[in-house]
C-alpha cells in the first residue's frame, strides 16, 4: 500500500475526538459550548430526588439552603480545579491517569470509570423505558423500550463531543424552563414562600451526612470531567464552565427536588410532576434529562476503552458498552447495581484526589506531552496515596466522620508530594521523561 493509502486509512480510522490524544488547538472550543455539555450531564433526576431526600430533613430557610450551597461549592470546587488539569493538558481523565497510576494503574482508572458508566447507563435506560411504559400503558413492551431507548441514547455518544453538544443546546434551556415552572408551582401550592419557609422537616439527617449526599451526587460523574473540558480553548473556561455546570446546574437539581418535595411532601419526583398535571411536560422533562446524562455515560466508558485497549477510536467502545448495558437492563440485574455503584464512589473520587496533587504539586502544572514520556507500569508512591485516599473515603462513610467522597480527595492529593519525595529518597522507580 502507498504512502498516501495508508495515511487515508489512518485517517478514517482516526477518532475526530482524540481519545488516546491530546486535543490540538484547532478542536478548541468556547465556554458556551463547554457549559452546555456539562450543563447537560449534571440535570439529572437522581439528583433531584436527592434534593427532595435533603430537603424534607431540614427547615429550608436557612438550614436547607446553607447545606445546600456548602456541598454544591465542594463538589463544584473539585470538578472546576480537575477541568483545569483537563483544558492545560488536553487528555482525558484516564489518559492522566498513566501520568499518575503508571500504565497498568490506569487501566484500574479505566475499569473502575469506564465500569461504573456502563451500570449507570443500564440503570438509566432502563428508567427510561419504566417511565414510558408507565406513562403510556406500555408494561408489555418494556423490554423493546429498554432496547429502544438504549440504542437512541448511545447515538449522540458515539458521534461524540459535537454530538453531545447539539443534544444539549437543545434539552438544556427546555430543563431550565420546566424546573422554574416546577418550582413556581409548587410555591403556589404550598401557598408562597412564606409558608415554604416555615414548613417543619418531616425526616432526621445530619449536616454531615446531607453534605455526603449532595458531594456524592456527581462525585464520581465529576471526577470524569477533563474528558470533556480538555476541549476548552483555556483553563479559565474549563473552570468557569465547571463551577457553571457542578455548583450552579446540579444545585439547582437539587433545589428543584427539593421544593417540590417540600411543598407536596412527596420525595419521587416523577410523582410530584404527576401531581401537578404535569405528565406529557413530566416525560419530556425526564426524556431529555436521562438522555443528556447517559450520552455522557458512555462517552465516558467509551474513552476508558480506548485506553484500556490502546485503541485510538472510542466509538467500537461505545457500542460494545451500550450492548452491555443494554443487556444488564433487560435482564433485571440493574436492580442490584445501585448499591455497588454508589459504593464505587468511595473509590472513585480518590482518583480524582491524587490526580490533582500530582498535577499541583509534583509536575507544578508542567505536564510533558505524552510523547516525551516514559510511564512505569505502576507508579507506587500515587498508588499508596491513592488507597490512602480510599481508605479514608471508607472510614469517613463507615464511621460518619466528615464527607466521604471529600476525606478521599484531599488525602490523596495532599500526602502525594510527601510520598513521592519519600520514594525518590529510597530510589523506588517512578515517572520519568524520555531521554
Amino acid at each position: 500500500m502507498s504512502n498516501k493509502g495508508v495515511k487515508i486509512k489512518e485517517e478514517i480510522q482516526m477518532d475526530k475526538d482524540y481519545p488516546l490524544q491530546q486535543v490540538p488547538e484547532k478542536a478548541r472550543v468556547g465556554i458556551i459550548s463547554i457549559s452546555a455539555v456539562l450543563l447537560g450531564f449534571t440535570f439529572f433526576t437522581p439528583t433531584m430526588l436527592a434534593g427532595a431526600r435533603v430537603g424534607v430533613s431540614f427547615k429550608f430557610w436557612p438550614d436547607f439552603i446553607m447545606v445546600l450551597l456548602g456541598g454544591s461549592l465542594i463538589l463544584g470546587l473539585y470538578v472546576a480545579l480537575l477541568s483545569i488539569v483537563g483544558a492545560n493538558t488536553g487528555l482525558t481523565t484516564v489518559l492522566l491517569s498513566r501520568y499518575t497510576l503508571g500504565t497498568v494503574g490506569a487501566k484500574w482508572a479505566d475499569l473502575l470509570l469506564g465500569g461504573t458508566q456502563v451500570g449507570w447507563y443500564g440503570v438509566t435506560a432502563a428508567a427510561m423505558a419504566e417511565l414510558f411504559a408507565q406513562a403510556l400503558g406500555w408494561q408489555e413492551y418494556i423490554i423493546p423500550l429498554m432496547i429502544f431507548w438504549s440504542i437512541v441514547m448511545g447515538i449522540t455518544a458515539y458521534y461524540g463531543y459535537k454530538g453531545m453538544e447539539i443534544l444539549s443546546y437543545v434539552s438544556v434551556p427546555l430543563i431550565l424552563i420546566l424546573g422554574l415552572w416546577v418550582v413556581a408551582k409548587s410555591i403556589d401550592h404550598v401557598g408562597g414562600w412564606a409558608a415554604l419557609v416555615n414548613t417543619s422537616p418531616t425526616e432526621s439527617m445530619t449536616v454531615a451526612t446531607a453534605l455526603t449526599i449532595i458531594v456524592g451526587t456527581f462525585a464520581s460523574g465529576g471526577t470524569q470531567a477533563p474528558n470533556w473540558t480538555r476541549f476548552s480553548k483555556s483553563a479559565k473556561i474549563a473552570f468557569w464552565s465547571a463551577l457553571i455546570a457542578f455548583l450552579m446546574g446540579n444545585g439547582l437539581m437539587l433545589f428543584f427536588g427539593a421544593v417540590g418535595a417540600i411543598s407536596y411532601q412527596e420525595g419521587d419526583f416523577v410523582l410530584i410532576l404527576y401531581k401537578m398535571g404535569l405528565i406529557f411536560w413530566g416525560i419530556v422533562l425526564l426524556t431529555l434529562n436521562l438522555w443528556t446524562t447517559n450520552d455522557n455515560a458512555a462517552y465516558a466508558f467509551g474513552v476508558a476503552g480506548a485506553e484500556f485497549f490502546s485503541v485510538n477510536n472510542k466509538k467500537p467502545f461505545v457500542v460494545g458498552g451500550v450492548i452491555i448495558a443494554t443487556i444488564l437492563a433487560i435482564t433485571g440485574i440493574y436492580g442490584y447495581l445501585i448499591t455497588w455503584l454508589i459504593m464505587l464512589g468511595i473509590f472513585i473520587p480518590p482518583l480524582g484526589g491524587v490526580i490533582l496533587g500530582d498535577y499541583f504539586f509534583v509536575w507544578k502544572k508542567k505536564l510533558p506531552p505524552l510523547s516525551e514520556m516514559k510511564f512505569p507500569a505502576l507508579r507506587w508512591s500515587a498508588v499508596v496515596c491513592y488507597l490512602l485516599g480510599t481508605l479514608a473515603a471508607y472510614l469517613g462513610n463507615k464511621f460518619g466522620i466528615g464527607i466521604a467522597p471529600l476525606n478521599g480527595i484531599v488525602i490523596a492529593g495532599i500526602t502525594l508530594p510527601f510520598v513521592e519525595n519519600l520514594f525518590k529518597s529510597k530510589h523506588v522507580s517512578s515517572i520519568t521523561q524520555n531521554d
